[in-house]
């Protein structure tokens, strides 16, 4: 009954969104007609926290409950609102607990439970690889379904050899082999200017070519220059200028070329930079169907890394240019090379994804405070001290709230995980929010 047990504790908790503790009859019970386990366990909203070994000697187990997640949850879940409304009527048990930190040895325990730092990426390598197979799928069902609902036989990417683009770009192969439209109906286009390496060009071609897409390259370099003249911009003054021209050109040829094609224009911006803001307003902050707007950058690497296992044994060719994209630095290349490589490095300037994702993931799921995030990642294994850490939160919210207008009119995208930051749905935030209570919670921590 072991695993009939776990089903049925793990439903009443996550029907009734609360935390169940089950305290089974240890094994030196009476055996007269039958044995028990000491199968005890403890579970939150669904989720195991800890159980014991079934017919162990020691069977006592210990767990941290997060009542405020608990309570977030509630004021989420409609369901249990409506059934709440009468609750005036049934004669609840209070008992009171005392919160004082737990105590093991006479020392404090700290927290007890496991804080995963790659919260949106599953650990183990089985359960990764399911999780890649049904995002993909939704991310290419999602698309499949727009490209039949308009009656599209083309759609236009830009791709720049790049983690996201490249996503984008195989996701909608994938979507066109759904809806059997040939691949020749993808028009990939490469677009080379001032912060383009030849690293990044020559994988986007091979990228195109390996996949059998339509392969445009339309250099911009030129009418971005005479763009500079007509406002009076200097080539010479590498300021957020002299960037977003270069990233509304791309735009602008690529809405063109789907005109005149009749399809329409994929996105490849994914939730991490929606999150940040890391992008260029009317831009690539733009599209006519967005396919990773929901994707963070954490997942992004193991969605192309699936692609990369996937296709090793039908196209070695294609998957070694994957994986040099994947060994490539994350970067818009906006800024000229140095010495023939990247130059403008993302996580140099808005710091590393895996910590923005953290604390995303639990700003959009749970709700939860700056102070309360950063002590759940200094309680997680995230490789990176303190300070660090209270550093890089700081731009995150800071980031996070003055960026909202871009997310305020992003094109459509599907939803394929816990949280999203479409603002017809799943996060409604005025554009002009301020940030100021959070930062100065953050100012104290410091």
């Amino acid at each position: 009954k072991a695993e009939y047990r776990r089903t049925l504790i793990q439903s009443q908790s996550a029907r009734t969104v609360c935390a169940y503790l089950y305290a089974d009859a240890c094994r030196d019970e009476s055996t007269q007609d039958l044995v028990f386990a000491s199968h005890n366990i403890i579970c939150e909203n669904g989720v195991i926290l800890a159980q014991s070994e079934l017919f162990s000697q020691n069977n006592a187990v210990l767990a941290d409950v997060d009542i405020e997640r608990l309570n977030q949850e509630r004021r989420r879940t409609t369901t249990f609102a409506q059934c709440a409304a009468g609750s005036n009527e049934v004669p609840f048990r209070r008992i009171q607990i005392d919160f004082s930190p737990v105590t093991l040895c006479g020392k404090n325990a700290g927290l007890l439970r496991f804080v995963d730092p790659h919260p949106f990426v599953p650990e183990g390598e089985t359960e990764r690889a399911v999780r890649c197979r049904q995002v993909i799928e939704l991310q290419a069902q999602g698309l499949a379904k727009r490209l039949r609902h308009i009656h599209a036989q083309s759609a236009v990417i830009g791709l720049s050899g790049g983690l996201d683009s490249t996503l984008a770009f195989l996701v909608t192969c994938k979507a066109f082999d759904m809806c059997g439209i040939d691949r020749k109906g993808i028009c990939a286009v490469t677009m080379p200017c001032f912060g383009t390496t030849d690293r990044t060009y020559s994988n986007a071609v091979s990228l195109a070519n390996e996949c059998g897409a339509t392969l445009r390259e339309i250099p911009i370099a030129d009418s971005v220059r005479l763009h500079f003249k007509d406002i009076g911009q200097d080539e010479n003054v590498h300021d957020v200028t002299y960037e977003n021209c270069q990233a509304r050109e791309r735009t602008q040829v690529l809405m063109d070329i789907a005109n005149k094609l009749n399809g329409i224009v994929i996105g490849t911006g994914d939730l991490s930079e929606l999150a940040l803001g890391w992008c260029t307003y009317n831009g690539d902050q733009m599209s006519m169907y967005g396919v990773n707007v929901s994707v963070p950058k954490t997942l992004v690497r193991y969605l192309v890394a699936w692609f990369c296992d996937d296709l090793k044994n039908q196209n070695e060719k294609l998957s070694a240019v994957l994986r040099d994209i994947l060994d490539t630095p994350v970067s818009p290349e906006l800024l000229p090379p140095e010495n023939g490589k990247i130059s403008q490095k993302t996580e140099n300037l808005v710091g590393p994804y895996e910590l923005h994702d953290f604390y995303l993931y639990y700003l959009l799921r749970f709700g939860f405070s700056p102070a309360k995030i950063l002590y759940l990642a200094d309680c997680s294994n995230l490789p990176y001290d303190h300070d660090f850490k209270l550093k890089w939160l700081r731009t995150f919210y800071r980031r996070f709230f003055s960026q909202q207008f871009k997310r305020s009119c992003m094109p459509d995208g599907v939803k394929v995980g816990t949280v999203s930051l479409s603002p017809r749905g799943d996060w409604r935030m005025p554009s002009d929010a301020s940030a100021a209570v959070w930062l100065e919670e953050i100012d104290r921590l410091s």
